[in-house]
């Protein structure tokens, strides 16, 4: 009932919230050359998603009986995802954009409030240390889902197998809020997706969409401990959201190594060095969901597997990334 909820009201919401960025001149303009699309296209397709999961989540609420803590951690993400959705509107609205010192602050405070609402990293001691890995965490994921929305599909294409892995990997184990969440978002994304690879009727999530997709993500995959097998099983969300965080850190290590901030916006990104080997842009969508599946079966692996083998899950996806990085940092881009 989430999903199908959710999957409406995005399907919904998309196309006249893309009405309304146009009369509003709400549009993503490509006015520099990290830009990858050739004409002004509107926004807001963010707040179809973000409608879809919230509004879906606040009716079933009415239908269901909600086990004892399942509300409090509902309405912290809700909370947190209001301050980064709205962070997310400002920074598309305002020309030129926020800068990331100013978005670095508020994605903090929004990582606080979830802490605040228990959720956080439990198998880390002692407490300042969860702590802290808890904020990082929740600030690079919010992030790392913006920095690889460069191409369409792409971001929201890797949140949606993302949600459905959270949603079907660890049922046993998972605090229940992950269950509603993660079958919300996968909702509302697959209600946005058809409209960003239309050409017709085209529309942007911004940041408003990338950063709170990431977001959600991240609080999602604080409540499960994913298994009771090994100790490593607690890593799983280092492969489901394996191509982000991969992203991010190539992009990061590429600008570093040519003196340029890694703050400022470059076309380092994987799927822009694919496309610069010869991809179109719906073989590296392909390419890149099925590697997205592939990694969370793997996580999958992870939570089944007794130790050694979950250990070599994780060995074997690491000389992959290298060797891939590798051939990569070898594409000249132009």
């Amino acid at each position: 009932m989430t999903f199908v909820m959710s999957l409406a009201v995005s399907s919904l919401l998309t196309p006249v919230l893309r009405w309304i960025a146009l009369r509003l001149n709400i549009l993503d303009r490509p006015w520099s050359e990290v830009k990858t699309h050739q004409s002004p296209t509107p926004y807001l397709g963010g707040l179809a998603i973000w409608s879809g999961w919230a509004l879906s989540l606040f009716a079933i609420r009415f239908f269901t009986h909600f086990p004892t803590g399942t509300l409090h951690s509902l309405r912290g993400i809700l909370i947190g995802s209001i301050i980064i959705m709205s962070l997310g509107l400002v920074d598309d609205i305002i020309p030129r954009g926020l800068g990331f010192k100013k978005k670095f602050l508020i994605q903090i405070l929004a990582a606080l409030l979830l802490i605040a609402f228990d959720i956080r990293l439990n198998f880390v001691t002692p407490y300042f240390m969860a702590f802290l890995l808890t904020v990082i965490w929740i600030v690079g994921i919010t992030n790392a889902f913006n920095i690889v929305d460069i191409m369409d599909g792409l971001s929201s294409g890797i949140a949606f197998v993302a949600s459905l892995a959270f949603l079907f990997i660890s049922l046993p184990t998972e605090q229940i809020y992950v269950n509603f969440c993660a079958a919300a978002l996968a909702g509302g994304l697959l209600g946005f997706i058809p409209y960003n690879l239309s050409k017709k009727r085209k529309i942007f999530m911004g940041d408003a969409g990338s950063l709170a997709i990431g977001f959600l993500l991240a609080a999602e995959s604080l409540g499960t401990s994913y298994t009771k097998l090994n100790n490593i099983g607690v890593m799983a969300p280092l492969l489901i959201l394996a191509l982000p965080i991969y992203d991010t850190c190539l992009v990061s290590y590429l600008r570093i190594r040519k003196g340029q901030s890694p703050f400022l916006g470059s076309k380092d990104h994987f799927a822009l060095r694919l496309e610069f080997m010869g991809f179109n842009r719906r073989q590296i969508l392909a390419l890149t969901l099925l590697t997205s599946a592939v990694l969370s079966f793997g996580a999958f692996l992870v939570t089944r597997l007794p130790i050694l083998w979950a250990l070599g899950v994780f060995v074997l996806s690491f000389i992959l990334a290298l060797i891939t990085s590798y051939r990569l940092g070898q594409v000249e881009i132009k």
